[in-house]
């Protein structure tokens, strides 16, 4: 792995420790590799728990049980890929595995990121008056790919990222929560859906030299309105503010 490789590692960091409450099954094969996909319930500092999607490689599934129930700890990344569905590209979030490790971490979910601001944040309160900043953040990995991923700030944090501009490179600290929400189809219609994301716990700016050409590259990114449309910030969401907090 050349010096290049290790930095790209080092944008996308996850940490989980959990239990298994679905049994991997066959998800795709890429190279002669297949992979398979699970869920993983995980334990919030509070009694909530997230149940969050798993990927991994056959490669690793040899010495380690994966039966509904096993507890396991791992080390990966948290990507995104697109996926068709009813004719329309979406955006898909998954933990991926690079290694099953001992637990060690007194906090079983932890995830950092460093990545760009790729789209405007969307700032709201709640009907509590709660403040709430959504923001979708590109992280680069290997072979000129990137993992679009979705990330909400609370509180100060939240009035701290309203006005930051895209292009902007950003260090993340926080975890995975899946979070149930409703979505309004129209007036006297709705239907219940969940959504992956990253709670923020701690942010910070990067600072860059180069922050015209990082700018306008993002803009060329999101120039293909195609792909821009499967990655839309979520809107029209109903949210419980002690559970998705907690």
């Amino acid at each position: 792995m050349n010096n290049k490789e290790t930095l790209l590692l080092e944008n996308n960091k996850v940490y989980l420790y959990g239990q298994v409450v679905s049994q991997p099954v066959f998800s795709h094969e890429l190279y002669d590799e297949q992979f398979y996909e699970f869920l993983l319930e995980v334990s919030r500092l509070s009694d909530m728990k997230d149940i969050l999607p798993v990927t991994v490689s056959e490669r690793l599934l040899k010495d380690i049980n994966l039966q509904t129930g096993a507890t396991i700890a791992l080390t990966g990344q948290f990507r995104s890929y697109n996926k068709i569905i009813e004719n329309r590209s979406k955006l898909m979030l998954t933990v991926f595995v690079r290694d099953f490790v001992e637990a060690v971490e007194s906090n079983p979910n932890v995830v950092e990121l460093k990545g760009y601001i790729c789209k405007p944040p969307v700032y709201r309160t709640t009907p509590f008056s709660r403040e709430i900043c959504d923001m979708l953040l590109a992280v680069n990995r290997s072979y000129n790919k990137s993992d679009y991923i979705p990330c909400i700030a609370w509180g100060r944090n939240a009035r701290f990222v309203r006005d930051i501009q895209v292009g902007q490179k950003l260090t993340i600290l926080g975890r995975i929560q899946s979070r149930e929400y409703v979505k309004r189809l129209s007036d006297n219609q709705s239907v219940s859906k969940v959504a992956y994301e990253v709670s923020i716990n701690k942010i910070s700016l990067v600072s860059m030299d180069n922050q015209t050409s990082v700018v306008q590259q993002v803009n060329r990114l999101f120039a293909d309105a195609a792909f821009a449309s499967d990655i839309m910030l979520p809107q029209s969401v109903v949210l419980d503010e002690k559970k998705d907090n907690a």
